[in-house]
């Protein structure tokens, strides 16, 4: 019965979070992954851009902890070693050498240190000229979150993601390279799931109501190019009220 009532709370709020209509996408935000840890004393920094963005409306920011740093004393509590795996595959389609912290992926396509201003601003530029924009539009349902995409001529097939993040997180770190320090995180991911595959054409996909309850405040979905590649669509809403 809890469960129950959770799922029901996660759909009613889907109503009330101010979802698009699905014959209103918005435009496209850029998408800038930040690849992050808590114990990174470098990562601060980046953290505090990303927030920046955030307050941005054509910008859509992800905050992905990696869990390599936690044996240097800290023990991230948002850290997954998929976000590590993410990063490992942008790094080999982008030609990287090695994955690092503070790390923006931006909008799978570039990819700058995460704690440089311009070159990350040059690079959301770049990114809004170098990409489609495929509308993504979302509404409630009973079942979940559903997903409408147009049909689009010449893009291939791209995945479709869903990412569930939590809107803000203050830590206060006790041990490792930022001790004593409290952290303001955004836009902290705390799950990502394939829904489907997208091949062109006009398709509806649903985000079942059981997944996205109890994992977040919000949840976007990507449409991402085969082989996760540049993202070609974007859009995110409210699932939950802010923890």
């Amino acid at each position: 019965m809890q469960n129950l009532l959770r799922t029901w709370l996660c759909v009613f709020g889907l109503a009330v979070a101010g979802v698009v209509p699905a014959d209103a996408a918005a435009p496209t935000p850029v998408v800038v992954e930040l690849f992050t840890s808590q114990g990174c004393s470098s990562c601060p920094p980046a953290d505090d851009l990303l927030g920046d963005l955030t307050a941005r409306d054509d910008v859509l920011g992800l905050s992905f902890h990696v869990d390599y740093w936690d044996h240097i004393g800290w023990k991230d509590p948002y850290a997954d070693p998929d976000h590590g795996h993410r990063q490992r595959r942008y790094a080999r389609r982008l030609g990287e050498r090695s994955v690092y912290t503070p790390q923006m992926v931006i909008h799978g396509l570039y990819s700058e240190v995460g704690s440089r201003r311009g070159a990350v601003l040059d690079g959301i530029a770049r990114a809004r000229d170098a990409t489609p924009d495929v509308p993504v539009a979302l509404s409630g349902t009973a079942g979940g979150l559903r997903v409408r995409l147009p049909a689009v001529d010449g893009l291939g097939r791209a995945e479709v993601l869903a990412v569930m993040f939590d809107e803000t997180h203050r830590t206060r770190v006790r041990r490792g390279e930022n001790r004593g320090r409290v952290l303001t995180n955004i836009n902290v991911v705390r799950a990502l799931m394939p829904i489907g595959v997208w091949d062109g054409g006009a398709a509806e996909f649903v985000v079942p109501a059981d997944w996205l309850a109890d994992r977040g405040d919000a949840c976007a979905v990507l449409v991402q190019e085969a082989g996760q590649g540049r993202i070609l669509g974007a859009a995110w809403t409210r699932v939950a009220e802010p923890r």
